[in-house]
């Protein structure tokens, strides 16, 4: 782990280039305060990074917890920086629109603390098999392994499709994995435990149960608190959204909830529809032959002629 360097950080004003070259409304609001939060901290770090690395032995050995807190937030040095908030701006971008922000961020925090949790039993699950003590003392910073769990779950909503890696075509679904490789060819001074650790976080979530608690404890909190109650919604396909329900019978708003229009259209065909409206029509007429026509409406002779053959078809 490097210290930072003093002076002129090129790395933070290429970053903040590339977010006013982006615009910062274009930016959603999780997204923006990702990005400033983690901003904020490198210029105003709360502990020296060596107080707030992750280790198995600074965090479960010596019960120092708050470490899950501070390492994914501060970061070594501009570049470091630099290089993880554009992966988190264009991720950010894509994610929570997609998802929606109250939920991405519930998924930013979640993330934030559990890659901490895998990397400490991945760290000690190495240092215990290999009989190595040494990996109990490898101190981890940064948000890569968040944003490692980010791409697991943008490769997920977005299966096809190729990436480049070190000049190799690879498929979305496997590009996470090409990456981790590739990084620690081009870094070995990478944590690989801790990107590995993202990987399984995003797996947990797309493949495994962490999705279901999380909404369960969702709607658990969610009904304890006086705030309006939020109902998440989710399909196979990754769209999703949220429903704000609101006491004294103000309507919720929706947002980026699926709609299934075969509810309204019976699954028939526009064609399908067009036909059975004429003939309910036509056949609403013949029902009230006594009763004028509708002011403004008049059945030419053709039309009136298919109206009986219709009518007469239909009471055979």
């Amino acid at each position: 782990m490097q210290r930072r360097s003093r002076g002129i950080n090129t790395g933070l004003i290429l970053l903040l280039s590339q977010i006013f070259h982006v615009g910062i409304n274009n930016i959603p609001p999780v997204t923006l305060a990702t990005l400033a939060l983690n901003v904020w901290l490198f210029l105003n770090p709360l502990k020296p990074l060596l107080s707030s690395c992750l280790s198995v032995e600074k965090c479960y050995q010596q019960k120092d917890w708050q470490r899950l807190l501070l390492s994914p937030l501060h970061h070594a040095d501009d570049w470091h920086l630099y290089f993880n908030m554009v992966s988190m701006l264009w991720k950010g971008i894509n994610l929570e629109k997609r998802l929606g922000s109250r939920w991405f961020a519930y998924i930013i925090a979640t993330f934030s603390l559990l890659t901490g949790v895998v990397y400490l039993v991945l760290e000690f699950a190495l240092a215990e098999f290999m009989d190595e003590p040494g990996f109990r003392k490898n101190c981890a910073v940064g948000f890569s392994g968040v944003l490692f769990a980010l791409k697991v779950l943008n490769n997920h909503y977005c299966p096809g499709g190729f990436v480049n890696v070190l000049g190799f075509p690879v498929p979305n679904r496997f590009a996470c994995w090409a990456e981790l490789v590739a990084i620690h060819f081009i870094s070995p001074g990478a944590s690989f435990a801790g990107h590995l650790a993202g990987i399984l976080v995003g797996l947990m979530y797309t493949h495994g149960p962490l999705k279901k608690i999380m909404e369960t404890c969702a709607g658990i909190f969610s009904s304890n608190i006086g705030y309006p109650e939020q109902r998440y919604y989710f399909n196979n396909s990754g769209y999703s959204g949220y429903q704000d329900s609101y006491p004294y019978g103000r309507p919720g708003h929706y947002e980026e909830v699926p709609r299934n229009y075969d509810a309204y259209t019976a699954g028939l065909s526009e064609e399908e529809q067009l036909e059975r409206a004429l003939r309910a029509s036509l056949l609403d007429r013949g029902n009230s032959r006594s009763s004028p026509p509708p002011y403004g409406f008049r059945l030419s002779p053709e039309e009136e002629m298919r109206r009986q053959r219709l009518h007469r078809f239909d009471c055979q």
